[in-house]
């Protein structure tokens, strides 16, 4: 099992085809939802059960309680003792897993279409069935210990990452961690996990996604017989303390002497899809692919080819969140050159962009990549089910996600010019800079007596 960040899914909402696919949308009694997505080509299913709920919809001073439960729920049912359902799905020639973000967790499986029936009657018994012991929940949280100090704690890259995230979210729950907090997560107990899902996993929380050689009718009747049998829960609705506007640049610099190559990092507080108003959403896709699309994006090119400044230079946008999130950069550079100076070089290259806009060809070719992309994600029936299930937790419907493609290829130059010129001030952004640690001088010898130099 493994927790992904909102950047996993690198703006899930922008990758789907405005032609389709058909999804098939129900809602049973209990208030449980389903989404069906046929694809008839192979005798395969995708199947996945996502909870409107994540590291941002945790209590103060239980961060990381998302993750652990999300470890937890493989340790068995009243019905199924532990490992009997993973066994099964490997018997069967499946796959599975599960994972946690900011906004939601989601387990899902991928078995032939004969064996679907089966994986919803387990994921169904461990919805409200699950048993915990402290002698199941005090060794897996060992786990999750030892996940965070390789992850993040042995990692000078990710430890950079977590203090910007925790400088751009000054008010926001966004601010902790996906993980957890190291001290926190030593506090975390089994009544803390069961009171975590009482409370969020239930029917009326949740969507299932089924993506595959399936059809529509099917599939609602094996959600009848499995998850319509699940009592819905008087589960909170979502009412998450919101940043205040942005007025101060912030800076993080962390040094270690494990970094082999310094490197630099920006990011901006920006609206998600959820809060975008009209079409700024699409624009600051548009933004991010012309600025940072590889080779041919305009940072690329500028401080790699132009000014040989940079080894290598990017963009991106999580625009797959339910509250305000972020656009970023980053940058390596080249040996003799300093962050300080990579740094002036990208702040010029944005300020010209924010002032002019892009030009014709940039705009053409962003919005054609990103539309290509999203006809693209349509051969792949479990990035199809990731991409309706995290767009569904964070607020978005399956005809917004179907209408992207039309969206971003109406986003003008203007638009896109505005976004920048909008959000990506420094204001709205935290820089950090990650470089290796100074040499430490040698130690003195404390028996040698110290030199006489009169």
């Amino acid at each position: 099992m493994v927790a992904i960040f909102a950047a996993g899914t690198a703006a899930a909402a922008s990758s789907a085809s405005a032609a389709g696919p058909e999804v098939a949308q129900y809602e049973l009694a209990n208030g449980f939802k389903v989404m069906v997505i046929p694809d008839h080509r192979t005798p395969v299913v995708t199947h996945m059960v996502w909870y409107q709920v994540g590291s941002a919809d945790e209590q103060p001073g239980k961060s990381g309680i998302a993750h652990f439960l999300e470890h937890l729920m493989f340790k068995g049912t009243e019905k199924n003792a532990p490992g009997v359902f993973s066994a099964e799905v490997a018997r069967l020639g499946g796959q599975e897993n599960a994972f946690t973000s900011t906004d939601y967790t989601a387990y899902f499986q991928r078995v032939a279409k004969d064996h679907l029936g089966k994986v919803m009657a387990f994921e169904a018994d461990r919805m409200t069935g699950l048993q915990l012991t402290d002698e199941v929940v005090l060794p897996e949280r060992d786990v999750v210990l030892e996940e965070r100090r390789m992850r993040t704690d042995n990692d000078p890259g990710a430890r950079l990452a977590e203090a910007m995230q925790a400088a751009t979210y000054v008010n926001h729950p966004y601010q902790h961690p996906i993980i957890g907090w190291e001290h926190e997560i030593k506090q975390l107990n089994r009544e803390d996990a069961l009171a975590f899902y009482r409370r969020f996993y239930a029917p009326n929380n949740a969507v299932l996604v089924v993506a595959g050689d399936v059809e529509p009718a099917a599939v609602k009747a094996l959600a009848e017989q499995t998850y319509g049998k699940v009592a819905r829960a008087d589960t909170p609705p979502r009412n998450r303390p919101q940043e205040p506007e942005p007025r101060v640049h912030r800076r993080v610099s962390l040094s270690d002497a494990r970094v082999a190559q310094p490197v630099l990092q920006r990011s901006y507080l920006v609206p998600s899809y959820r809060v975008a108003k009209d079409d700024e959403g699409e624009a600051l896709d548009v933004l991010s692919q012309i600025l940072g699309g590889g080779q041919t994006g305009r940072l690329y090119r500028a401080l790699v080819v132009e000014q040989g400044l940079a080894a290598g230079a990017g963009a991106w946008y999580q625009g797959t969140a339910y509250d305000e999130t972020r656009f970023g950069f980053s940058a390596s550079p080249r040996p003799g050159v300093s962050l300080d100076k990579l740094e002036e070089a990208l702040d010029a290259v944005i300020a010209k962009f924010a002032a002019e806009g892009p030009d014709e060809l940039e705009l053409a070719r962003a919005k054609t990549r990103l539309t290509a992309d999203a006809i693209y994600a349509r051969d792949n029936q479990a990035t199809l089910a990731r991409i309706y299930g995290a767009s569904w937790a964070t607020g978005m419907s399956v005809d917004q996600v179907n209408a992207w493609p039309d969206r971003v290829k109406a986003i003008t130059a203007q638009q896109v010019k505005d976004a920048a010129a909008r959000y990506l001030v420094l204001s709205r952004a935290v820089t950090g800079h990650l470089t290796p640690a100074a040499a430490a001088p040698p130690a003195k010898d404390p028996a040698k007596p110290a030199e006489n130099r009169s």
